[in-house]
C-alpha cells in the first residue's frame, strides 16, 4: 500500500540521518538541522512526516533545496537524494 511504502521511506531516512550524525561526530543529544535536495519525492515525504523524523533524529529544522554541514548522496529505495546535517 502507499502508506507502507511511505513508512519504509521514513524509516530509511531516519536510518540515513542517524548514520550521518554518527559519521559527523555529533553528540547523542546534539540538536540538528536537516537538509535535503535533488529529489522532490523524498522532500515531500520528509515534509509529510516531519514530526516523526524530527523526534527520532533530534532535528529542529528542515531545509529543502540546498545542503550544508556534513553532506552525503544516498539512494533511498532507488530514489537519489543529497542529505545534509548540521549542529544547531
Amino acid at each position: 500500500t502507499p502508506e507502507l511504502l511511505e513508512e519504509g521511506f521514513v524509516r530509511e531516512l531516519i536510518s540515513k540521518i542517524q548514520t550521518m550524525r554518527k559519521e559527523a561526530g555529533f553528540e547523542v543529544m546534539d540538536r540538528i538541522k536537516v537538509y535535503a535536495s535533488g529529489n522532490e519525492k523524498i522532500q515531500q515525504i520528509m515534509l509529510d512526516n516531519k514530526e516523526t523524523i524530527a523526534h527520532d533524529v533530534l532535528a529542529d529544522e528542515f531545509i529543502f533545496g540546498e545542503t550544508a554541514g556534513y553532506t552525503k548522496n544516498w539512494k533511498i529505495n532507488s530514489e537519489p537524494v543529497t542529505l545534509g546535517v548540521e549542529k544547531q
